[in-house]
Formats: structure tokens, C-alpha cells, sequence
């Protein structure tokens, strides 16, 4: 058998970053590089189902082994994409064997330091194995970790079939990274009764609640003129932008501001000409009263703005993203207490955790597959500062093979 350390290795050598400003089915080619070399690792352990479509997605089936007529169906699911954050090209993972405490420098960029009082995390890591990339790139493990972890746990339940469990699917993704890793998947296809994203941080947590999200487009237009002749004539489409951005809070209400149960405005992107201009916002929340809340106050800033342009107009466009999965997961409380009894299996001590951000399960849970999400040890995603523990991995294939097994005993 080969290790989740050899796979996860091998896995984050391979680009697969999504594009967020790509119009296609996956966003970026190359991520199904990463699902071709997956197709072909699940035949050669005897998985002989395992497919990619044209959309990006592979999916797979582990044959039930026990005799039970009726355990549910179960999907183990990670996406293969990075984020677009940082580049995920020519990534070289470094193992720190028995790392000592002490700072981790990455040999391609020394600016580029782990330390022990930035990451907090740490302090339980002393003499694991930590593997992080080079310093010019970031690592991978959001979610390459969590793709490793599923293929070492389905070969390792494939090489022992009296393990009992029930009909197990796989179901790896693309693009989560850019909001749209459910956006193809056939639910019929995958034909599963609940799942688990291995998609986490810490050892030892499950995650079962989530912002709720919208995404908002401000489009403006202003009056274009000849500068040279624009007294009293000329409203620049590019300053009502500047303007708004500096109309909104400065202490609260942001990404660097809050923490918790706080939810924010967080301005995405600003493109455009003295005519015409753009501006993209996500707007985050645990509740949708709370989204609605923030788009009022948004849309009143805005509207305050152009008072002081009277000739200047704008459109005001909101866009469901995803949803609390929490609303969903409620309803069908074995998924999460059969995942906190595989923790306990596992001798670790269950965490419940809320996600400030989303997760495939946000909308797979809408989509009729309640969805909650477990650690898969990944650190410092979106930076060059990112890491992960051989110990953490390993331990979260022992949490999947004892899942599939609690499921198997409480059906």
C-alpha cells in the first residue's frame, strides 16, 4: 500500500488552479490532469468504476461489504483545485522530519517564515512531520490533503474487505476554490444518502456550520467628457467607486475587523474607465437575515453616493452563493454524531467548529446530500506559509475507515 504522505506528495506536484474569471466547465484544463492520475490510481487498487467526465469530476464506488440491506450510502468527497490566491505551479513539498519548535524557513524565499507564535496550531506538532512548500508557492493541502487522505482510506478498505461497511462513493471536485465545485455534479449519478467533505483544519474537528453567502455586483455609470471641458459636467464612474469603498466602515464590517459569529462586506475587485465601472463584493453571514441586513446597508451607502453625483446611476445585483449548512444538518443529526463517534474511535477528542467561509458540503447539503465537514489537517491555506502534519493525515484515514464502520453498526 502506498502512503498518504507518497500521495499527498506526489498529488500537490500537479497545478490544478482554478480561475475565477474563466467561463468554462472545469475553470482551468489542467485540473483534470490532477483527475486522470486519480482514475487511474482507483483502477489499479480495483475500483473499477472510477471515471472523469468532461465537467472535471471523478467519480467512484467501494462496494458495500456488509450484509445489512439498508446502510446508507455514503460520499466521501475533496476538491482537486487550488486557490487562485497563489500560484500552484512547480510546488516543491519539503518534509520537516520531527520538527523541533523551532522556526521553519522556506529555502526558495527565507522571508518566508513559519513561526510557532504566528501559527498557534503548532504548538500540538512537536515532532511531527510538517510538510510545507518551498516559499514561492503555496503547498496544496487545501485540498490535496484531503484528496490523499480518501485515496489511502479507499485502498486500505478495498485490501480489507471484512471491514464491514455499506456502499461507499467517492466524489472528487473541481474548482471549489471559485465558488462552483457542486456546479456539475450529477446528484443521480452519485446516488449517495450523506457525506463528509475532508476538507478541515485542525485534528480532531468537525465543522457543521457555515457562513451563509452572497456575492454582489455594483455596476455604475457615470458621465464621460472631455477632461479639459468638464467643469460641472464630467462625474468620474472611478471616483463614486473610490467613494464607496471609503464610505464604508473602517472598524467593523470586514474580513480584518471581525472574528466569531461576525459576518462582513468585503469589496472583491474594482475595474473600469471614467465612464463606466464595476465593483464585486461578497457579502458573508451565519444567518440570511444578517446577509439582507448587510445589502441594505450597502445599497444605502451606495445610494448616499450618488446624491452627490445627480447625473451618475448604478445597478444593484445580488447573487446567492451558499447557504448555512447547519440549517440542513439539523435535520439529520446522525451525520454529525456517527463523525464525532469515528473521531472518538480514533482517540482524538471531538471539536465542533463553525467555518468562517463555505465548503462543497454548503451546497451539497442543499442539493439533498447533508454534508457536514471533517478535519483534514491543512494550515495556512491561501499562502505560502501553508502546511500540514504526516501524523494529522494519517490520522484522519483512521476517522474515515472507522466512519464507514459506525455507519455500518448503527444502520
Amino acid at each position: 500500500m502506498q502512503t498518504v504522505t507518497q500521495r499527498f506528495v506526489r498529488y500537490v506536484q500537479i497545478d490544478t488552479q482554478s480561475d475565477p474569471h474563466s467561463t468554462g466547465n472545469p475553470s482551468t484544463e489542467k485540473q483534470k490532469d490532477l483527475g486522470r492520475l486519480l482514475v487511474g490510481e482507483l483502477h489499479e487498487i480495483g475500483i473499477t468504476d472510477a471515471e472523469l467526465d468532461e465537467f472535471g469530476y471523478v467519480y467512484a464506488t467501494i462496494p458495500a461489504t456488509s450484509a445489512k440491506p439498508n446502510v446508507p450510502v455514503l460520499c466521501l468527497c475533496a476538491h482537486m483545485d487550488t486557490s487562485p490566491d497563489v500560484t500552484g505551479a512547480g510546488v516543491k513539498p519539503l518534509i520537516h522530519h520531527q520538527w523541533d519548535g523551532s522556526d521553519i524557513v522556506l529555502p526558495d524565499d527565507p522571508t518566508q517564515v513559519i513561526r510557532l507564535t504566528e501559527h498557534p496550531d503548532l504548538n500540538d506538532q512537536i515532532g511531527h512531520d510538517i510538510i510545507t512548500a518551498s516559499g514561492t508557492t503555496l503547498l496544496g493541502a487545501d485540498n490535496k490533503a484531503g484528496v490523499a487522505e480518501i485515496m489511502a482510506a479507499a485502498e486500505f478498505l478495498v485490501k480489507h474487505p471484512e471491514i464491514p461497511h455499506g456502499v461507499i462513493r467517492i466524489l472528487f471536485t473541481p474548482d471549489e476554490e471559485v465558488g462552483r465545485g457542486t456546479e456539475k455534479v450529477d446528484m443521480q449519478r452519485l446516488g449517495a444518502d450523506f457525506g463528509y467533505t475532508i476538507d478541515g483544519e485542525m485534528r480532531g474537528t468537525l465543522e457543521d456550520e457555515t457562513f451563509s453567502a452572497d456575492a454582489v455586483k455594483i455596476s455604475i455609470r457615470g458621465v464621460s467628457t472631455h477632461p479639459g471641458f468638464g467643469k460641472g459636467k464630467l462625474e468620474n464612474a472611478l471616483k463614486v467607486a473610490g467613494d464607496l469603498l471609503a464610505a464604508l466602515p473602517k472598524d467593523t464590517l470586514s474580513p480584518e475587523t471581525t472574528e466569531g459569529y461576525e459576518g462582513f462586506i468585503h469589496p472583491t475587485h474594482l475595474h473600469g474607465t471614467q465612464d463606466q465601472a464595476e465593483l464585486g463584493f461578497i457579502i458573508r453571514d451565519f444567518s440570511v437575515g444578517g446577509l439582507q441586513e448587510k445589502e441594505a446597508f450597502l445599497k444605502q451607502r451606495l445610494d448616499e453616493v450618488l446624491s452627490r453625483y445627480p447625473h451618475s446611476t448604478a445597478t444593484f445585483e445580488v447573487k446567492e452563493q451558499y447557504r448555512n449548512m447547519k440549517e440542513v444538518l439539523d435535520q439529520h443529526p446522525a451525520v454529525v454524531e456517527n463523525a464525532l463517534e469515528a473521531l472518538r474511535r480514533s482517540e482524538l477528542t471531538p471539536e465542533r467548529r463553525s467555518i468562517r467561509g463555505g465548503t462543497d458540503g454548503s451546497r451539497l447539503s442543499f442539493m439533498g446530500l447533508p454534508c457536514p465537514n471533517l478535519f483534514a489537517g491543512e494550515h495556512a491555506f491561501h499562502s505560502r506559509l501553508e502546511w500540514v502534519s504526516v501524523q494529522d493525515m494519517e490520522k484522519a484515514v483512521e476517522v474515515i475507515v472507522n466512519l464507514v464502520q459506525v455507519w455500518e453498526e448503527r444502520s
